[in-house]
């Protein structure tokens, strides 16, 4: 019954999460879909693109969870004071990063030509690149408010706003894309500036809300624009960092597998960028749940009611191995038909779908495996579980996407199944960590 129980309020936390983050992810579907249609060229270089702006925002998502960790902990202690805190210097953290990536973005534009992509690719890239890069800052400190309202148990009102926003930049794509209304035809720069204004729409939005409703009123910065404490920036940088690294190794592995596509061609490039957006969608589904498993243990931990953490957990594995293997069952019947339609190439359509079998047997170790680092996580376990995190994915992962792609000569798929082999790395590792924790509060 406790697992029930652990399961059905885990569930209803996750929900609007789960929700919320594949409507985060259709802002990039409704933009490989619509740039899909101006040919393969467009579709390659938006992988380009892509590869080169995750890295960056992924470490800036993976900081920036330190929030929902403080502020849970704050709830569960009943202390609104360190939650408004919590609030606060996460967003001055955000803020400061996205304008320091999008100033670095402004120094490597003229030096794009160092990543051995087509030359035709690096040309088109640059104007799309330099734009996406300026949406950087209003979605760190959009998501940064959501973290804290997320740990509040307030998920519903950011998901409306979230996915408001995700209809206006599907509008904004068709509007700027094909010059609608008066617009000027902008192609596929007009997809990365409709991006640009939909998320800061959606910041805008995040702030007016949390500053207006009553069951935050205690719980938010009643003073926004204050100066900022050193202590509490180097308290969630603690957690941040480590997270954020082992956030980046996973996503840095994957943006780096795009980065390896340039070697076999536009076709590999093109059915790579499906496969990702295709795989990136279906790992919304864990990450939500993800994010509700960080808050619930770190609410526990919190409360010092160390008696509900093995349920949380137990309850936790059990929910992400039921909804990784829905998606997998999804990859394996629906493959061809998903890769289709983003593009009309059947040379792209055919790698397409080898790679999306790919994606459906890592299914559901890679939900474990994101499971339980947030777990971990919302115990204030980092530091190890990242460096588990860079071996899995950067000493075992990558090295046998090459191996296989390039020694065995199986191309796009070899670089896939070196990418499987880091996620059952990570998941194999990880697990018996947070097992150990277990263990540990009960003795």
């Amino acid at each position: 019954m406790s697992l029930f129980h652990e399961s059905k309020l885990t569930l209803r936390l996750a929900l609007p999460l789960m929700i919320g983050q594949l409507s985060q992810m259709l802002l990039g579907v409704a933009d490989t879909l619509m740039v899909g249609h101006l040919g393969v060229l467009a579709l390659a270089t938006l992988t380009f693109a892509n590869s080169l702006f995750y890295m960056p925002f992924v470490f800036g998502i993976g900081l920036l969870t330190s929030i929902s960790v403080h502020s849970a902990h704050a709830r569960g202690a009943q202390n609104p004071q360190a939650a408004r805190s919590s609030c606060r210097h996460g967003l001055y953290i955000s803020l400061a990063l996205g304008l320091v990536f999008f100033l670095l973005t402004w120094l490597m534009l003229p030096h794009l030509g160092l990543f051995r992509q087509p030359a035709a690719v690096t040309v088109l890239a640059r104007d799309y690149f330099f734009i996406i890069m300026a949406s950087i800052v209003p979605a760190l400190a959009s998501i940064a408010l959501k973290n804290h309202a997320d740990a509040m148990n307030r998920p519903w009102p950011p998901f409306w706003i979230f996915l408001s926003g995700v209809l206006l930049n599907v509008l904004l794509n068709w509007v700027m894309i094909n010059g609608k209304w008066g617009c000027p035809v902008l192609g596929m720069n007009g997809a990365a500036w409709a991006t640009l204004i939909s998320r800061m729409a959606i910041l805008l939005a995040m702030f007016f809300w949390m500053m207006s409703d009553e069951q935050l009123r205690d719980w938010v910065p009643h003073r926004w624009l204050r100066l900022p404490v050193w202590r509490e920036i180097l308290h969630q940088w603690k957690i941040g960092v480590p997270a954020s690294f082992q956030m980046l190794c996973e996503v840095g592995a994957f943006s780096a597998a795009g980065l390896m596509m340039g070697a076999f061609g536009e076709i590999s490039m093109a059915a790579h960028q499906v496969a990702m957006t295709c795989a990136s969608v279906s790992f919304m589904v864990p990450l939500g749940l993800s994010m509700a498993l960080t808050v619930r243990t770190g609410e526990v931990k919190g409360s010092a009611d160390h008696g509900r953490l093995r349920p949380v957990v137990f309850s936790g594995w059990l929910l992400a191995a039921v909804f990784s293997t829905i998606n997998a069952l999804i990859f394996f019947c629906a493959g061809p038909w998903l890769a289709a339609r983003f593009v009309d190439d059947a040379a792209v359509i055919t790698l397409a779908s080898t790679l999306l079998v790919i994606v459906g047997v890592f299914q559901i170790v890679d939900g474990m495996q994101v499971a339980s680092s947030s777990m971990l996580r919302g115990l204030q376990d980092a530091r190890m579980p990242a460096l588990m995190g860079f071996a899995a994915y950067w000493v075992i992962g990558l090295p046998v996407s090459a191996w296989l792609g390039y020694s065995w000569h199986m191309g796009a798929s070899g670089v896939w199944w070196g990418l499987a082999a880091g996620l059952f790395t990570a998941c194999v590792t990880l697990g018996p960590r947070l097992w150990m924790h277990l263990r540990d509060e009960s003795m």
